[in-house]
């Protein structure tokens, strides 16, 4: 009688030891598990985070308006680097704060991929070698938006054409740093009358927070949680 097999225990643990060879945050190792999360939370609830607070998310009755954002991940060895967005001071929303690129879902849009990677054309002119991995969690903002972070593998050698009127600087994080609960802080500010929670990450002299370090911290829970 054949014996019986746990082959889910085993792709488990050969992912284990191929992360241990590799490094945990080498392409190849972070890549695969990102799939294989994104596969398996295809239908998972919204994130956001109004789940730090006792009170609801977003503008109520007002409904969500949909975007996207790209999460775009440079597959260098031996250690995968994000890249991220300083916004300019004179924009109407999130000035001068860091983010994904991303915005709005347009009705020519064919789906939040499509979206975030011409938001990513527009804002930091990214082109050579950009393949999309998938739709992470949905996220929600307390300004009501319905954000869809679109993973996205980025081969080093990268261009970009910064558009100067909506972005400041252009840099990379490790994704070490960024994975390591140790650099999720949470804090609060006012917002409205109301004390309101958010993770922060400072990074050196950048303040990564709010709606960019939630979709981060949900990035990790998702990945590695």
């Amino acid at each position: 009688m054949a014996a019986n097999v746990n082959t889910a225990g085993n792709a488990s643990a050969d992912m284990r030891q191929g992360e241990a060879a590799a490094g945990r945050f080498a392409p190849a190792a972070f890549f695969r598990r990102a799939a294989a999360a994104i596969a398996r939370d295809a239908a998972a609830a919204a994130g956001g985070d109004h789940l730090l607070d006792s009170v609801p998310a977003g503008p109520d009755p007002l409904p969500y308006r949909d975007a996207a954002v790209l999460v775009p991940v440079i597959a260098y060895e031996p250690e995968a680097r994000v890249l991220l967005t300083l916004r300019t001071e004179h924009l109407p929303s999130h000035a001068g704060q860091i983010a994904f690129p991303g915005g709005k879902i347009e009705p020519a849009d064919a789906d939040p991929a499509a979206a975030a990677l011409r938001e990513a054309r527009e804002e930091v002119g990214l082109t050579g070698g950009v393949s999309i991995v998938g739709a992470l969690r949905t996220y929600l903002s307390r300004t009501g938006f319905r954000i869809v972070p679109v993973l996205a593998r980025v081969e080093p050698g990268y261009a970009l054409a910064v558009n100067a009127g909506e972005v400041a600087d252009v840099f990379e994080v490790p994704l070490a740093f960024l994975m390591d609960p140790a650099n999720h802080r949470r804090a609060s500010r006012m917002y409205r009358g109301v004390e309101r929670h958010f993770y922060e990450m400072p990074f050196g002299e950048r303040y990564i927070w709010g709606v960019t370090a939630g979709i981060i911290r949900a990035l990790y829970e998702e990945v590695y949680g």
